[in-house]
């Protein structure tokens, strides 16, 4: 793979004169002539041409502060957006070489840096799947209030966008190492979530997780509860 300077790779900004237009993302150069109207000169992005700035991919600062590779201190979310960007590029623009600095050394080989920071990917990507998978099995009540009649939480087979086969009730659920609760709707028969459907099970849904509590005052096998107050 070519390997490129931080000097070499300003020369790519497609300006009159210039050799190209390229910019790069983790390191990765890639070549976005084809987004010219984006990346070029007067462009909206083109801020990013001829430069790593992996952190406006993130935070969305295109000031001089913010178009740079450093990407200490990022939020899952933010990493899971340079991902993001990364997959577009890769799919979308040709690849030119490295950027050898931050993220690649003089051979091109990666930077203890750019370990670090796929790890810290890695580990968002994790957290995100488990997240979809906790809204596949508890998905969030529909909810509203008002001054008359306080607040009303309720469960259908569409609420919280998560479409499935099952209502569910309404329960409070915690999550460990966290305060507050959060109401999400629970499914009251078959199997726990992730067993097998057999004989043995108490068909009781996922009613018994430890994690769950029941609105004081409502029917624990009602649709809708109402708290007024």
């Amino acid at each position: 793979a070519r390997l490129l300077s931080a000097a070499e790779l300003r020369r790519y900004r497609g300006a009159p004169g210039e050799p190209g237009l390229y910019l790069a993302l983790l390191g990765r150069v890639f070549d976005v002539e084809r987004g010219r109207k984006h990346y070029g000169p007067g462009g909206a992005y083109s801020g990013l041409a001829g430069r790593d700035a992996t952190r406006a991919f993130a935070s969305g600062d295109f000031t001089p502060a913010g178009l740079v590779d450093n990407v200490s201190g990022l939020s899952p979310p933010e990493l899971l957006s340079i991902h993001s960007w990364l997959s577009f590029y890769s799919d979308n623009y040709d690849p030119v070489g490295k950027l050898v600095g931050r993220f690649y050394d003089e051979n091109g080989a990666p930077t203890e840096a750019l370990r670090e920071i796929e790890a810290a990917i890695e580990e968002a990507l994790k957290f995100q799947a488990e997240s979809e998978q906790k809204k596949e099995q508890f998905p969030p009540c529909n909810s509203e209030w008002s001054s008359a009649k306080g607040t009303r939480f309720w469960c259908s087979r569409e609420s919280g966008g998560v479409h499935r086969d099952w209502a569910g009730v309404p329960r409070k659920l915690y999550r460990p190492g966290s305060q507050g609760s959060r109401c999400v709707c629970v499914r009251s028969t078959g199997p726990p979530w992730g067993q097998p459907d057999s004989s043995q099970h108490s068909d009781r849904g996922d009613l018994d997780n430890p994690h769950l509590e029941q609105y004081e005052g409502c029917h624990p096998l009602a649709e809708q509860c109402v708290l007024t107050g």
